[in-house]
């Protein structure tokens, strides 16, 4: 077992953590289910992975995720900062142990008041309790609690089902209060010139990293669309400054909401700098870089109906596309002497980071494609329909002919025509015949396979269209008019997610790349006095620009290179 630890920085990056870490609680639960799907009781997935066994300080044991979550004061809603679901803030801090014996003068915020999911959870954890894990007494019908999760999210707090450690959630203090304000790389100066806030979140890392045996990675998600940017930037040097040899997959997120129009010329400016210097400073300190945050959801996918103004709805879909990437991370039985029915294509961080940057181009720029929910397999194992696969990645070319990329795909769950859960030799067989049959073959293509599929949590969006089966299967056609699914109607999906190495991303970086150029750089440049605000001299500005240069080099046409595909 190879650890990984996972980071997660900022408003929206919480919010798909969220998600993210209900999926593994709910195969947690699914895996010691006598009545769940076999695929769930006989997962090959490693959950140690992830995961950290402990105690608290009365004996009881405890398996919490190896998580460091960073966000701003007051970002936990009901949600105490010891991570307990339902613990209230006052009862969190009569834990403490106080030695100060004078006089005390406490100022304390109105308490975001539980939704009727927490509620719930908190209600079904004492009657668990009480009654030695039998939980037959329901006072909340499961519908209401998927109206309330649709109607009543505003934290990420708000549909977790997970118990945090103590040293996981961190919030940050800071003068700003309001955030439509702390929305660009400048406004984090004062959290980042901070020493001790700093310190703190490092020393909440070193504790989950001091404790693995044999750490594999760190999968860092940042909400980088505005000030968060900067922090997680800071953090990522001093990651790399501290844990020279340990890989770091970095995931950039952003809420569709914020592709909004621009109000004036100055923060047309101001956003573009952000996104050039954001983008420029954050690559500098990981192995991979995935940029997710499409302007809109709402044509991902025939098969789901997304609201793009529901945090709750959007960050769902890089969660779900987030797990499927990290399933080869935590296989078991991979390998040359692997049992084939179980899984096939284990591969660590360090490896993953290998396969994509490595091969011909030194790029570490990758999109993210999704298939959600995957394809079934054909009648006769025929073709797997790889163009199911969409970008999550925006900005980027939509040609796919490119004899010069790598890629790694990640299939698991899929079902064949009749609804029946394809073999892992079934899927292989399916995924290299449409390699094949591939117009412009990529240079290397890694494959990893499992049968698990994604589960659906109960803290699920409502957003499947009718046309979803209980297992993810399609099955006819979406009547109009009709109310999407949610985790009472669908079970469970396949999935499929791609990491893709290729020109594809040169239109993404180009962009970062000639605005820094053009508003920080040249002669006269309108954003000079916007970048000296935020802290940054010529000198600065000038490698920043350089660095985003040479990726985009990188990605030349006129490289040089020669095609040998290869598929693994």
């Amino acid at each position: 077992m190879r650890e990984v630890v996972t980071v997660q920085v900022g408003g929206y990056a919480n919010f798909v953590g969220s998600h993210f870490w209900n999926f593994q609680d709910e195969l947690l639960g699914l895996a010691d289910d006598p009545a769940a799907d076999a695929a769930f009781r006989t997962a090959p997935l490693d959950m140690d992975v992830l995961y950290r066994a402990g105690e608290t300080l009365q004996g009881l044991p405890t398996y919490c995720p190896r998580l460091v979550s960073v966000g701003s004061r007051g970002s936990l809603g009901s949600l105490s900062s010891s991570g307990v679901p339902g613990l209230s803030t006052a009862a969190s801090e009569q834990l403490n142990i106080t030695t100060w014996s004078g006089n005390v003068t406490r100022s304390v915020a109105k308490p975001h008041g539980r939704n009727l999911f927490l509620q719930s959870l908190a209600e079904d954890q004492i009657v668990s309790t009480s009654n030695g894990g039998n939980n037959s007494q329901k006072n909340v019908e499961d519908k209401d609690l998927v109206e309330c999760l649709e109607n009543d999210v505003n934290f990420w707090t708000d549909y977790t089902k997970v118990q945090y450690h103590p040293q996981s959630l961190y919030e940050m203090n800071g003068s700003w209060t309001d955030f439509e304000k702390f929305d660009n790389f400048g406004t984090a100066r004062e959290v980042v010139s901070e020493w001790s806030q700093m310190e703190e979140m490092n020393e909440r890392l070193r504790f989950f990293v001091e404790e693995c045996d044999h750490i594999q990675g760190i999968q860092f998600i940042v909400d980088d669309s505005g000030g968060f940017s900067s922090v997680a930037a800071q953090f990522l040097e001093t990651i790399a400054d501290d844990y020279t040899n340990t890989p770091v997959l970095l995931y950039c997120v952003r809420d569709p909401v914020t592709h909004g129009s621009a109000r004036n010329q100055r923060e047309t400016i101001t956003r573009s700098l952000h996104d050039a210097v954001s983008f420029s400073k954050l690559s500098s300190f990981c192995s991979l870089v995935v940029p997710i945050g499409l302007p809109t959801l709402s044509y991902l996918s025939p098969f789901l109906s997304i609201q793009d103004t529901k945090p709750f709805h959007s960050s769902a879909i890089s969660a779900a596309s987030i797990h499927t990437i990290t399933v080869p991370f935590r296989l078991q039985n991979a390998g040359p002497a692997s049992n084939l029915a179980h899984s096939s294509g284990n591969i660590d961080i360090r490896e993953l980071a290998h396969i994509i940057s490595d091969q011909g181009r030194q790029n570490k720029v990758t999109a993210l494609d999704v298939a959600m929910p995957a394809p079934s397999l054909k009648d006769g194992n025929d073709l797997w329909n790889i163009k199911s696969l969409h970008s999550l990645t925006p900005e980027i070319s939509d040609e796919e002919e490119d004899p010069y990329s790598v890629e790694s795909l990640v299939v698991h769950g899929v079902l064949r025509a009749g609804g029946q859960r394809a073999s892992i030799s079934q899927v292989k067989d399916s995924m290299c015949a449409a390699y094949e049959r591939r117009a412009t073959k990529p240079k290397f293509s890694h494959l990893s396979v499992s049968p698990c599929p994604l589960p659906i949590p109960l803290p699920f969006p409502s957003f499947f269209r009718s046309n979803i089966g209980r297992h993810g299967e399609i099955v006819g056609s979406h009547s109009e008019g009709t109310p999407p699914k949610g985790s009472l109607d669908v079970e469970s999906i396949p999935m499929a997610a791609r990491l893709r190495s290729s020109n594809a991303v040169l239109p993404f970086i180009e962009r970062r790349s000639l605005s820094l150029q053009k508003l920080g750089v040249a002669r006269g440049a309108l954003g000079t006095q916007i970048l000296r605000d935020w802290g940054f001299g010529k000198e600065e500005i000038e490698d920043l620009a350089e660095h985003l240069a040479r990726m985009v080099r990188t990605l030349s046409p006129d490289d040089g290179l020669t095609s040998d595909s290869d598929y693994d």
